[in-house]
């Protein structure tokens, strides 16, 4: 059953918003202030961060307008470089750490939730785990119920996450307090070091504009508004990151960021008191649930595109006609995201261990754009959607940064790296097993066809 575009411009604008505001702003800036050590490599890793990542976005808006398909994060990877090495790069990601990572953001966003709902008391680990499992039914109903339907909750988060983080910001810049002791820490390592170590946090916060691609059979005209989309989406995120880093600056200093266990709480209590602790409650809640939501809502698509691909099982390519929801998929990536919620101890553990993996896969991906333009003058297509200015240079640079952060992941972090090496290789025998078990009937036709 094929996919029918129910989403409009500012749906689609709403999930690049959550898709890269979770709760990365709300815990990352600690990390990159210890690793950057002074103010102006901190605001040089945010803005130089922000511009990779701007660049990124404009060279993800053409790949969405050119190749307006579902799942084509994973789509756009098999038909130019081959669905092995497609499956490879994604399969722990959308089959399981997916469901894993959104565990682990279910369990964050109880925790937030769960002293609101019982004030008084600390809440237990099996409040929080009952309390993340009602999250999750919930939003899983909301899903089920049609892709429209999920959105409509997408843009309610999305707006009031929006509007938490200027609470904060705003309450930060009208506050008196200044940070107290020294602006910065020694730095204990050449600084163009320091600011590459900065920058692998940086660009963990800045992800996940990149799956919008996902959603190209779902948005009315893709080839125009999903390019608009991830244009508006990556300006409003950088208005947001670059405004409360310089709260957190103006409240805290850098060695205080450095220093705080959750940098938005401890911002918020400095200049709200008791009152901040319920505005990053709700932010961090609003949050969790914003990036839970549109997670529901997109790996389902990569299932549809994989299953098309005959790399899972045909049954993750059914769609209700009427309500566009892939019911076996959503249910599937329910169950892994409950499960995990009783076998999770850190969220960290998952985000160290995909990292290194993560940007090879965002290299390999974001270059298929020259691809896609070679084979575009091939064939003398008439495109007219979005085109990324000073093309080749623009996506060509953001190529290397993506290669450049996986060295820096393997040389600082290789324990980590090596974890995500091995995650990939063990996706060839499990490419090999799903193509033997998804068999396409005689009177199917392929992908590419």
């Amino acid at each position: 059953m094929a996919i029918k575009a129910k989403l409009t411009t500012f749906d689609a604008t709403m999930i690049v918003v959550s898709l890269i505001i979770g709760i990365g702003i709300f815990r990352t800036p600690a990390m990159v202030a210890a690793a950057a050590k002074t103010p102006t490599l901190f605001y040089a890793a945010w803005a130089l961060g922000g511009l990779v990542s701007f660049i990124g976005a404009l060279t993800f808006a053409e790949i969405g307008g050119r190749f307006a398909k579902p799942g084509s994060y994973y789509k756009v990877v098999a038909e130019n470089y081959g669905s092995g090495l497609a499956f490879m790069l994604n399969w722990t990601n959308v089959v399981i750490l997916n469901g894993a990572g959104a565990a682990g953001v279910a369990l964050i966003g109880a925790e937030y939730l769960t002293p609101i709902v019982f004030p008084g008391a600390a809440p237990s680990t099996a409040t929080v785990q009952i309390t993340a499992v009602v999250l999750i039914l919930g939003l899983l109903a909301i899903n089920y119920v049609g892709i429209k339907t999920g959105a409509w909750a997408q843009n309610v988060l999305s707006v009031l996450k929006v509007v938490m983080i200027a609470v904060l910001a705003a309450a930060a810049f009208l506050s008196k307090k200044v940070p107290e002791g020294p602006a910065a820490l020694p730095l204990d390592r050449p600084w163009f070091f320091a600011l590459g170590v900065a920058f692998i946090y940086v660009f963990y916060a800045y992800g996940g504009y990149q799956n919008t691609i996902n959603f190209g059979a779902d948005v009315h005209d893709a080839r125009r508004n999903v390019p608009r989309a991830v244009f508006f989406g990556i300006l409003i995120v950088l208005a947001c990151y670059l405004t409360i880093n310089a709260a957190y600056v103006k409240v805290l200093g850098v060695p205080g960021i450095a220093g705080a266990k959750l940098v938005a709480a401890e911002t918020a209590r400095v200049t709200m008191g008791e009152t901040g602790k319920l505005v990053v409650s709700l932010a961090i809640f609003l949050s969790a649930m914003g990036f839970l939501n549109v997670t529901l809502m997109q790996i389902p698509r990569v299932y549809y595109s994989m299953a098309e691909d005959r790399t899972l099982p045909a049954i993750f390519r059914k769609v209700n006609p009427k309500t566009q929801t892939q019911e076996f998929g959503l249910l599937f990536l329910g169950a892994i995201i409950l499960v995990s919620i009783f076998l999770l101890q850190k969220f960290e553990n998952i985000v160290n261990y995909v990292m290194f993996l993560d940007t090879i896969t965002l290299a390999v991906v974001s270059s298929s754009l020259f691809f896609l333009r070679r084979k575009a003058r091939a064939s003398g297509e008439a495109y007219t959607g979005y085109r990324i200015p000073l093309y080749p240079v623009l996506p060509a640079v953001f190529v290397v940064f993506m290669l450049a952060i996986a060295a820096n992941v393997l040389a600082t972090q290789t324990r980590e790296a090596l974890y995500g090496a091995i995650f990939f290789a063990v996706g060839f025998p499990v490419f090999l097993l799903m193509r033997r078990v998804s068999r396409r009937p005689p009177d199917e036709p392929s992908v590419s066809e």
